[in-house]
């Protein structure tokens, strides 16, 4: 039962990796929930509540950084709210062409948010890649502060 139990704790975390790039997944709560499992099945013995605080704060901490990184970008380039609409919604239809769409997706979302917002093909171009532009930084914040989650957890572990 114990192996079963780091099986899942182990696909959790990867699933939430995973999660971090693919919006249809909640990644950093799958990383902490993978973690919180895995410091439960030996009781919190090697982790204890003080990891998994610092933990849990890193994990609201890429909840905030995915928000503020969006706009962000999208406010740098003064796109409207309904660039950040399309670019949200262009994700979600990237999902459907692979890589690709993950990558163009939000840029095409915001560029035809934008464009239906105020009818300026330059603005929606900047609006788009503005918004893109934070998306694909807060990624790679949010990759990071997660790679540090699983150094963190395994210093605790170890030590």
């Amino acid at each position: 039962m114990t192996v079963l139990l780091w099986v899942l704790a182990a696909c959790l975390v990867l699933l939430g990796l995973a999660g971090t790039i693919l919006p249809a997944l909640p990644g950093a709560p799958l990383v902490f929930a993978g973690l919180l499992l895995a410091a439960w099945i030996d009781g919190f013995q090697k982790v204890g509540i003080f990891p998994l605080v610092i933990l849990g704060l890193l994990t609201v901490l890429t909840l905030v950084v995915d928000v503020v990184a969006t706009a962000l970008g999208a406010k740098k380039v003064g796109a409207s709210r309904s660039a950040i609409v399309g670019s949200a919604i262009g994700t979600v239809v990237g999902l459907f062409f692979g890589i690709p769409g993950l990558l163009l997706g939000p840029f095409v979302g915001a560029l035809l948010g934008e464009y239906s917002a105020r009818k300026n093909w330059e603005q929606a171009g900047k609006a788009g890649l503005g918004t893109w532009l934070g998306i694909v930084l807060g990624t790679a914040v949010k990759l990071s502060v997660l790679f540090f989650m699983l150094g963190l957890f395994a210093l605790a572990y170890v030590f």
